[in-house]
């Protein structure tokens, strides 16, 4: 989850996506109101709904921000090499999280009303399916080029979402401040026992 870029902007709906933010890490999801976005926004609650009817069509749209953000982060990996996409993606799952608990805290609280509102479901359904595919694309290319054993790479994503996923909700749930970076260490762990199994046998030989 990347934290929207500092400076300035002229687009409204920008700036109104970062006030959210703000009001989010602040207020969290259950006390969170179109006020508190408007303050954020250092303007009217009129100016805010004359771009979203209700706070969940804003926060639905937040949603989508957010998924843009971070695909335009790995977009932005300058290194084709697989085995460094697949560090620096698994980075980003849970290493950068780690100074955002508050935004943990939120998203947690937003995937709980999944099931009560489609908009949020449909967000975050479209989110896993993009980190899973992301996984499962650098897998597959790195078995291709040699340099990861040859697996089921779909099964290989959904284990290490598995692996983001439970951590987070430990962090946040649990309160347990090492859960993420206990996570990080596991997903090292899991990639080298599963991903670089035969390839480090067939370098030793």
């Amino acid at each position: 989850m990347a934290e929207p870029p500092k400076g300035s902007s002229s687009d409204p709906d920008e700036e109104i996506m970062r006030a959210t933010y703000r009001a989010l890490q602040k207020h969290g999801y259950a006390d969170l109101t179109i006020k508190r976005i408007a303050e954020e926004y250092g303007k009217s609650t009129a100016a805010v709904h004359y771009h979203f009817d209700t706070k969940d069509d804003l926060l639905a749209a937040f949603l989508d921000y957010l998924l843009d953000q971070f695909v335009d982060t790995i977009h932005n990996i300058e290194t084709t090499d697989p085995e460094q996409r697949l560090e620096l993606l698994l980075d980003k799952l849970l290493v950068d999280p780690q100074d955002h608990h508050d935004m943990l805290i939120a998203m947690l609280e937003m995937r709980s009303q999944a099931p009560y509102k489609e908009a949020f479901a449909d967000r975050f359904q479209q989110n896993d399916e993009y980190i899973r595919y992301m996984l499962q694309t650098l897998v597959d290319h790195g078995i291709s080029e040699g340099v990861f054993t040859d697996v089921d790479s779909k099964h290989v994503a959904r284990a290490l979402m598995t692996i983001v996923d439970g951590s987070r909700a430990r962090a946040v749930v649990l309160d347990e401040p090492d859960s993420l970076e206990t996570a990080r260490r596991a997903a090292d762990e899991y990639v080298n026992a599963v991903l670089r199994a035969n390839t480090d046998e067939e370098t030793d030989n």
